[in-house]
């Protein structure tokens, strides 16, 4: 088992910062950061020129990429294509979501998703169902026509899913899906997320209580926090166990509501950041289709023609760094908001942190926070 030695790079674990040390991997794991005094014999060294090594990204909800839509393309291909596409941005491990569709779809989808776990494709994680349980009320971008009530088969589905995706998460809306049925699912092991909902504060409590334990880009496609109705969005800046993820473009939600959040967020819970992704990322095409519908991108916004819109035009760096320099959080809070919160969302403890036994995941950054390399298992997968 080959052991190899990082540096040349200030370290940062994901809780402390480490200089003239050196992160030492083996078999894709992190096995120790030792001083450079101190390197292993036995250990072949990669020198990194200057800059940060930080643990990789973890990204839960990712449409699609380098031309991709999972929707179009719900086969390991599509799956392997839209995670290379993120790993040039420091995504070392991200869940592809799928967009309301049709049984067919999420089946497809689904089986692709065993068989992308089998053969280990780097960097998936597992997948995000994002529908088609939703409210019609709140759909975005999602076409309603495949908006539909949870039944006993698409239950099924799930629960025998559960074990072979590594993690499976789905948004649901209590419109159309029950509190027994989320007790199934959370009681499986699937992650159940709120969101595309007119949910009450109160009914957003009770499917916390049965199992809920995650809000899909909040602020976005939710009732609002009012002044006598609180809605989802109340429910889970109040909560100290929901974790909620977060478009940080801008666009989706400005600044101020994104530090006001992040203010109010207290607990257990975090506040994470996702990119909802779609496919343009990492190309430069100004249009693509969705369930029949064309998207347009443009000035860094992806709408519908009627202007809704239409997931997000950006990358998980490019996310970190708005949070850092647009919000003023130091670098370190912004890493963990990619990295450590969404770990622990999904209750997974071998990424998030470069620490010995977990996956040796990581991004290198130059000097001016730019693009440089990124590892998956101790391999580098990109070089800028």
């Amino acid at each position: 088992m080959t052991k190899k030695a990082f540096f040349g790079a200030r370290i940062f674990d994901g809780e402390a910062w480490h200089d003239d040390s050196a992160l030492i991997a083996a078999g894709g794991k992190v096995t120790a950061i030792s001083a450079v005094s101190a390197l292993p014999q036995d250990a072949e060294k990669v020198t990194l020129d200057g800059g940060i090594l930080l643990p990789g990204f973890i990204d839960l909800q990712v449409n699609g990429g380098g031309g991709v839509m999972l929707n179009d393309q719900p086969s390991v291909e599509g799956l392997s294509r839209i995670c290379a596409a993120h790993a040039r941005f420091g995504t070392t491990a991200l869940l592809p979501t799928l967009i309301t569709d049709t049984a067919e779809i999420t089946r497809a989808t689904i089986d692709a998703g065993r068989q992308a776990r089998r053969e280990r494709i780097p960097g998936f994680l597992g997948l995000h169902l994002e529908g088609p349980h939703l409210s019609v009320a709140r759909k975005g971008a999602h076409d309603p026509s495949f908006i539909r009530p949870m039944e006993e088969a698409d239950l099924e589905l799930l629960l025998s899913s559960a074990n072979d995706l590594g993690v499976l998460l789905t948004t649901i809306a209590p419109e159309n899906v029950t509190e027994a049925q989320v007790a199934k699912l959370a009681e499986a092991g699937i992650v159940v997320s709120l969101g595309h909902t007119e949910s009450s504060f109160e009914t957003a409590g009770r499917y916390e209580r049965v199992g809920a334990r995650m809000v899909t880009h909040l602020f976005n496609a939710m009732s609002p926090l009012g002044h006598r109705e609180p809605g989802l969005v109340g429910a889970a800046l109040e909560s100290t166990t929901l974790h909620c993820g977060l478009i940080a473009d801008g666009i989706h939600v400005v600044p101020p509501s994104m530090a006001v959040a992040l203010r109010a967020k207290q607990g257990r819970g975090r506040i994470f950041i996702v990119t909802d992704a779609m496919s343009p990322i990492g190309t430069d095409v100004t249009s693509f289709m969705l369930n029949g519908r064309e998207i347009l991108r443009k000035d860094g916004r992806l709408t519908l023609a009627d202007g809704t819109l239409a997931g997000a035009d950006i990358d998980m760096l490019s996310s970190v760094l708005f949070v850092h320099r647009k919000l003023g959080l130091p670098l370190e809070e912004a890493v963990r908001m990619a990295t450590v919160y969404p770990a622990q969302a999904v209750g997974i403890s071998h990424k998030g942190l470069l620490q010995s036994g977990m996956d040796a995941d990581f991004v290198v950054l130059n000097d001016d926070l730019s693009m440089n390399a990124t590892f998956i298992g101790g391999t580098c997968v990109h070089r800028q």
